[in-house]
């Protein structure tokens, strides 16, 4: 951008599907101010994550390098394979931004995110633990019994380095959380990046928001737990149902053996208690745009400097689509994440070609006037948001290796109209995604299609070899 660096904004949220943006739900708008942010700037509605888990991505995303590049492709949460790869936070540090971290940290880079940057603010889950405490001594409320979180997780029977271990994984329970909205994690965040805003400053800044919400325990504190009644939520018509050609190991997988069993009145409480928490996080949300516009960094007549803002996710949820639950999986509800960009300046625009959370990175060098490493893996789509200019059609690559440690193995090509996955052992997936968006009918199976198959487990094989992957194919 020309002029000032720009202040930068970037907010994400877990576990929230792409639909939920422009979603109505019981007669209720899902999500009324990223609608807002949606109509002020660009969305790019089919954009894909590089993994359906949530370190690997939002590494993925920090870096600009895909899992297999910076080491990180499952739940490494002590950071054993995080490589020396220098994340966005720190670029923009190096280059006089005062960047501040809110939230959740999910970031595996070695040396830590912490050690590489003297962030302004930094407040994590930690920082969220101190202050409950004090909120509930001042309040005169008891923490609640040790042991409750035993009844919002399920057994199931996880692949881990070659064979089944018995895990435990957040189940679609739901409840009320029992305290005031106030005290709940997300608001507390939002309220400390409001705080950060409004912060007197004569350099730009950087401030990352990383929500907990609408991730399980499906736990809601009111107005939120009310808003959507289950009885009037419409289901998508797949949801316990498998798709027609599923590959037989499919059903082993962590997310199919969440969804087993799980009623249809189940699955309509999940749905309002997931819909009830995207609803906290866009309130939380609101208030921190409203903040930065009161401080001038908006389009408003007072601005100081102009402003960048991106929201994006981790990744989705099934929420019982093809029998599923959580994420793990390939399917769009998993991989396919909200992705919007708003740049003071710019005309509202709306592209439907597949983009990758690799882009991220390279938009916000061409943006904030850094210059980019030649190391990146995604593209810039800064012309798209300045001009207009329509994308490259160019397939996009996700990958899934485990959750805790290496296990079910996944790798997947997404081209304008098809989707492709690879499972070492398994049959392969072919989607039509123009014709078949919900993914009922696997084209993999069916011989008129083994051309397609052929060349598109080529272009998985050929990007794996250049990113560092060690499976085979």
């Amino acid at each position: 951008m020309a002029g000032r660096r720009p202040n930068l904004l970037f907010i994400m949220t877990d576990h929230q599907r792409a639909d939920s943006l422009g979603m109505f739900q019981a007669g209720v708008e899902v999500t009324p101010n990223l609608n807002r942010l949606a109509s002020q700037g660009t969305v790019f509605s089919r954009a894909y994550n590089t993994c359906p888990l949530c370190v690997p991505a939002r590494t993925a995303l920090a870096t600009g390098k895909y899992p297999t590049s910076n080491g990180v492709v499952f739940n490494d949460w002590q950071g054993l394979r995080a490589g020396d790869h220098k994340p966005i936070h720190q670029y923009l540090a190096e280059a006089g931004y005062e960047v501040g971290h809110i939230g959740v940290h999910h970031i595996r880079v070695t040396p830590t995110l912490e050690e590489r940057v003297a962030f302004a603010r930094w407040i994590d889950n930690g920082g969220y633990a101190r202050y409950f405490g004090q909120y509930l001594a001042e309040n005169g409320m008891a923490q609640e019994p040790a042991g409750w979180r035993e009844a919002f997780r399920r057994d199931v029977l996880e692949y881990q380095e070659g064979g089944f271990v018995p895990q435990r994984y957040s189940n679609t329970r739901t409840a009320v959380w029992p305290y005031p909205e106030e005290g709940f994690k997300d608001s507390y965040f939002c309220r400390q990046g409001v705080d950060f805003l409004r912060q007197r400053r004569d350099e730009p800044f950087a401030l990352f928001v990383y929500l907990w919400a609408p991730h399980p325990p499906l736990r809601v504190p009111e107005p939120y737990a009310s808003l959507f009644p289950p009885a009037e939520i419409e289901l998508p018509a797949n949801v316990g149902v498998p798709a027609r050609g599923e590959p037989p190991g499919r059903r082993q997988g962590i997310s199919a053996q969440l969804a087993e069993g799980i009623s249809m009145a189940e699955w309509r409480k999940a749905w309002a208690a997931h819909l009830g928490l995207v609803r906290l996080a866009d309130a939380g949300l609101g208030r921190i745009l409203r903040a930065l516009e009161g401080v001038g960094g908006t389009d408003s007549a007072d601005r100081e400097r102009p402003s960048v803002v991106v929201f994006t996710v981790d990744h989705g949820d099934h929420l019982g689509q093809h029998c599923m639950y959580q994420k793990m999986e390939m399917y769009e509800q998993a991989i396919r994440v909200p992705l919007i960009v708003r740049v003071s300046g710019c005309k509202h625009r709306t592209f439907d070609v597949p983009v990758s959370h690799l882009d991220v990175m390279p938009t916000l060098f061409n943006l904030t006037g850094l210059q980019k490493p030649d190391d990146l893996d995604g593209i810039s789509l800064a012309d798209a948001l300045t001009s207009g200019a329509l994308p490259p059609e160019r397939p996009v690559f996700c990958q899934y290796s485990g959750n805790p440690t290496v296990g079910d193995i996944r790798r997947t090509v997404i081209t304008p109209r098809h989707k492709y996955t690879y499972t070492p052992g398994d049959a392969p997936e072919l989607y039509d995604l123009e014709n078949d968006p919900s993914e009922m009918h696997n084209l993999g199976v069916d011989p008129a299609y083994a051309q397609l198959v052929q060349e598109l487990h080529r272009q998985c094989e050929a990007w794996a070899e250049r990113h560092g992957d060690w499976i085979e194919f």
